[in-house]
């Protein structure tokens, strides 16, 4: 069951209610306020020793704690803490990720004085989250993941300043109405484009082919473009009454791919499907006849068909041959992406043109 401790937290830290929170002690009344909400990760994790880097227990530290950890955090902001779930990222469900939507948007609804929100994660599916918050959330006051890709007990440990860069970019006005944002590394990325493209190194987080949107430096933050495609405020998609996601799953392409999971990811009822196919979106044929198949079973309703690209760069665009089975192209949405997005979008309506047009606006 998901958890609404959020809401509860929200009304007993001033809100709509004066019991104190941490970081109200120590308030200063001429610095911003920013939420911090903590959901795990490596960020929070602790190994035995300094030197495990790769060996550790995510989720062991709280958010609490980890603010705690980075006293110049209060030369910036007076910071509010949420603890809303402390697990490793691979752990996070929908449900989390409809409590951080709905919790944020309240956060933002009932207190004009919150400069914005960050959000501590693990690094497995932070663009995952980040993209769907990017679709959720109903304000422009920034939102912003960060993770680490070292353990707070380490050597070197990347999580303190990446923490406090994402609080500082929270509180610049050049973030607002950019979306929301992962900082790391000192650098800024739209949630849209950002994916983890290395496993340990801490540059992991980038934005392949569009590039950064900005960088934390010492001396300021600083952005030199923004996304043109949809948003927060722009967005469509309302998840306040959400309760249960349209079921979407991804299969993957490869060379003489087996077919079992299509025709299981049918007969269990699935509502979408997205291919990270070969090249620009290619299915094999193996999976092309298994598609066609499906269409042609009498049985209704059909899954919404998604073509991505397990290539990581470049765009995916509509082809006869896969238009008039009615694959839809995911431009530029990576895979996991291209899921959040068909899942919101059957939240809202099964007309495939109307899903096309979702995919080449968001």
């Amino acid at each position: 069951m998901r958890s609404f401790s959020l809401a509860i937290v929200v009304f007993a830290c001033g809100l709509v209610g004066t019991a104190p929170c941490w970081g109200q002690e120590k308030a200063s009344n001429d610095l911003p306020l920013v939420w911090v909400l903590s959901t795990g990760g490596t960020i929070a994790g602790a190994g035995a020793s300094s030197t495990n880097v790769a060996e550790y227990k995510s989720g062991s530290i709280l958010g609490e704690d980890l603010i705690k950890a980075v006293p110049e955090i209060q030369q910036y902001a007076n910071v509010k803490v949420e603890q809303i779930v402390n697990v490793g990222s691979s752990n996070v469900t929908l449900d989390n990720l409809l409590t951080l939507a709905n919790g944020i948007n309240a956060i933002f609804a009932k207190d004009p004085t919150v400069a914005g929100v960050v959000v501590t994660h693990g690094t497995s599916t932070l663009e995952e989250t980040a993209y769907f918050l990017n679709l959720t959330i109903k304000h422009d006051r920034p939102v912003i993941l960060v993770g680490s890709m070292r353990p707070a007990t380490a050597i070197s440990a990347d999580g303190p300043l990446n923490l406090l860069n994402a609080i500082r970019t929270a509180i610049s006005s050049e973030a607002r109405g950019k979306g929301v944002l992962v900082v790391m590394n000192d650098e800024i990325n739209g949630a849209r484009d950002v994916t983890k493209t290395n496993t340990l190194r801490v540059e992991t987080f980038r934005s392949p082919e569009l590039g950064y949107l900005g960088y934390v430096d010492e001396d300021k933050v600083t952005f030199y473009r923004s996304s043109t495609k949809r948003h927060t405020t722009k967005s469509e998609f309302d998840v306040s009454n959400i309760r249960e996601f349209p079921k979407v799953d991804i299969i993957y392409s490869y060379i003489e791919p087996s077919v079992t999971m299509i025709q299981a990811l049918y007969a269990s009822g699935v509502k979408g499907i997205v291919f990270a196919g070969t090249g620009a979106g290619v299915l094999p044929n193996f999976q092309k006849e298994a598609v066609k198949t499906i269409l042609s079973s009498p049985s209704e309703p059909k899954p919404v068909l998604v073509r991505s690209s397990r290539t990581g760069n470049g765009r995916v665009i509509g082809s006869k041959d896969y238009d008039d089975l009615g694959f839809i192209p995911a431009d530029t949405l990576n895979p996991q992406k291209s899921r959040i997005l068909l899942m919101l979008a059957l939240t809202r309506t099964n007309d495939l043109s109307e899903i096309r047009r979702m995919f080449s606006e968001y």
